[in-house]
């Protein structure tokens, strides 16, 4: 995430309906704060090409979640997971999806395009339980679908004002829904998949940095040493987030998670808006209403749905 990177790599909290721990809370808020300051970091590398950015984000997370892992005793799943074909295929599925998720944010961020990003980060919850429907066959209330068409017809006001799909939002939503959905299927923690993801990309990542450094486009080590702080610094704002969040998540109710999980995209519109100076006309206002609209619906649905799970 950015957002926004996010509830999907955290199993359901242990005590589902039971209570939220300030400790969870406290975890869970760092995070989201964190994903939430995240374009101010983006902005500071914008002068480098985004595929540059990303490969740096996965090799320097490498080292970090690397030590994590050590230190939670946990390196023998990591293990197993490298002698297991299906795992290690569906990691680098998940891995390849969410790197494309990174190279579009980082570019909307330079591009001055950090509105739709946030707006695809809005999007990304109502994506996420319409995908479930349509691909797990889950059941949309009466709420949901309102919520969802709402949210469509925002989509189609931001297409009207731009002339054409908002794709950077779209994009960003549809890359991290898919990214849920099957990091479902890994069949590791959240602290070893992060690991597995970043481990299998580390080979292609390196080949790609090599390759630039060889032709004499690299801006590590050849453009100051500004810039080589700030690349080695992309594994930190990359892991350290992730990882913080999943031991919060898992101490934390689903509704609370639920509502947090906008923490990230409002401070990134209002970073958007009011300090990066980015056009905010009539219809991205109208847009974002119906968005805003949309989703205090679906907040009201979490909250039904948790109520009816405590009667069961």
């Amino acid at each position: 995430m950015t957002s926004a990177e996010e509830s999907s790599l955290t199993p359901p909290p242990k005590k589902v309906g039971d209570h939220d721990s300030p400790r969870g809370f406290a975890f869970a808020l760092t995070a989201y704060l964190l994903w939430g300051f995240l374009p101010f970091y983006m902005k500071a590398v914008a002068h480098i090409p985004a595929a540059e950015v990303v490969a740096h984000r996965i090799v320097w997370s490498v080292p970090i979640a690397g030590m994590v892992l050590i230190w939670l005793g946990r390196t023998a799943d990591i293990k197993v997971a490298l002698r297991t074909p299906r795992t290690l295929a569906m990691g680098l599925l998940t891995a390849s999806i969410v790197s494309v998720n990174w190279g579009i944010y980082v570019w909307a961020i330079g591009a001055g395009r950090a509105v739709e990003a946030a707006l695809g980060y809005y999007i990304n919850p109502l994506l996420s339980v319409l995908l479930g429907a349509l691909l797990l066959g889950e059941k949309l209330d009466g709420l949901q679908k309102l919520a969802i068409g709402i949210a469509f017809v925002a989509v189609c006001v931001l297409g009207f004002e731009a002339g054409g799909l908002p794709w950077v939002s779209i994009c960003l939503a549809l890359s991290w829904g898919f990214y849920a959905y099957f990091r479902k299927t890994l069949p590791v923690g959240p602290n070893q998949g992060f690991f597995l993801e970043v481990l299998v990309l580390t080979i292609p990542a390196l080949g790609y940095l090599g390759w630039l450094a060889l032709t004499g486009q690299s801006h590590f080590g050849s453009t100051g040493m500004t810039d080589v702080l700030l690349l080695l610094g992309c594994g930190l704002v990359t892991a350290v987030p992730l990882m913080v969040y999943a031991n919060g998540a898992k101490l934390l109710r689903l509704s609370t998670i639920g509502i947090m999980q906008y923490i990230a995209p409002t401070m990134i519109f209002l970073i958007a808006v009011f300090i990066f100076k980015e056009p905010f006309g009539l219809e991205k206002l109208v847009a974002f209403l119906l968005i805003w609209t949309a989703l205090a619906i679906y907040t009201l649905s979490l909250f039904r749905q948790h109520r009816a799970w405590r009667r069961g």
